[in-house]
């Protein structure tokens, strides 16, 4: 796989079926290894290791109802009271991040209400921070670390 813009990391892999799969210490399982998954498996070692997020927080690809259709997040990191703190968006290493990439993961929020959101490709890394009150989004140069 790719060198991605992450620090490096030590993963578990198992082949079977001539298929890799990487373990998602989140889901506690393996999954097979795409390109989008190994984008997905570097951001959550990035907010568990760097940014310190208690793993208990964070939940991976889960499905979400947005005007009646089902979607999938990637990431989302809630804060102890249940409430979201960051929505992440995770996209494979080829794929350019631009405006649908945002406006993919605004629509999420209409739904989410996360205070924080990040788009990557494991390359380029993008946060934001919601301004409820003028419905736009700020950009940031890096989300916050966990305070509890």
């Amino acid at each position: 796989m790719q060198a991605l813009n992450f620090p490096e990391y030590s993963f578990r892999f198992k082949n079977s079926e001539n298929k890799v799969s990487i373990f998602d210490p989140i889901r506690k399982k393996f999954v097979i290894l795409q390109p989008e998954e190994w984008v997905r498996q570097h951001c959550v070692q990035y907010l568990i290791e760097v940014k310190n997020y208690p793993k208990s927080l964070i939940n991976v690809e889960k499905e979400l109802t947005i005007n009646s259709l089902k979607k999938r997040y990637d990431i989302v990191v809630f804060n102890p009271n249940g409430s979201i703190h960051l929505i992440v968006e995770c996209k494979a290493p080829k794929i350019t991040i631009n405006q649908s990439t945002f406006d993919q993961i605004s629509r999420y929020n209409l739904e989410l209400n996360a205070t924080y959101l990040m788009v990557t490709n494991g390359l380029n890394h993008y946060y934001c921070q919601m301004d409820f009150e003028n419905e736009c989004y700020h950009f940031l140069k890096d989300i916050p670390n966990y305070t509890s």
